[in-house]
């Protein structure tokens, strides 16, 4: 299964002790070349823990918002760029929605914040 830049998808996530994992959704930042080319995605964590919503290495997502229904989540919701994994193809389960271009340019911002890049 391939995916495109910006989804949001449910995937078997790796707890960070690394004991085991959840279902839970992520969001597909790998550019859509490699998508395209490995069997490895990187992705970025999305939690209903708000406490860090305006930390500049995390996102948003409001329910109540056009883009935020079109995330196909269920709640408010943040992306944690500072919580990154690169998950093997079956490691994920399905598609349930799309970031659209205008917030995968603020999880870019939100990137370079969380890497120190310029």
């Amino acid at each position: 299964m391939k995916f495109q830049r910006g989804d949001v998808v449910l995937a078997f996530y790796p707890f960070a002790s690394a004991a085991s994992d959840s279902r839970r959704p992520v969001l597909i930042i790998q550019s859509d070349v490699y998508n395209l080319r490995i069997q490895n995605t990187i992705v970025a964590q999305i939690t209903t823990n708000l406490t860090r919503a305006n930390d500049a290495a995390h996102l948003l997502l409001e329910r109540t918002t056009f883009e935020g229904r079109q995330s196909g989540l269920l709640h408010d919701s943040v992306v944690s760029c500072l919580n990154l994994a690169t998950l093997r193809e079956d490691r994920f389960d399905q598609v349930i929605g799309h970031l659209s271009d205008e917030l995968m340019e603020k999880i870019d911002d939100c990137l370079k914040v969380a890497l120190s890049l310029r």
